[in-house]
């Protein structure tokens, strides 16, 4: 059989996560969960 190089399976499994990281973080940001956020900034105005 012929196996993939551990190394492109490492850059693989690295660009996999960090392309998880930015799609959850932006859903969260910008998406339905982003209403429960508070701004801190309006919490302190005069």
């Amino acid at each position: 059989m012929n196996y993939m190089e551990p190394a492109i399976v490492l850059s693989i499994s690295i660009g996999v996560m960090l392309l998880a990281i930015t799609v959850f973080s932006v859903y969260t940001a910008f998406g339905p969960p982003s209403k429960q956020l508070a701004d801190p900034f309006d919490d302190h105005e005069d």
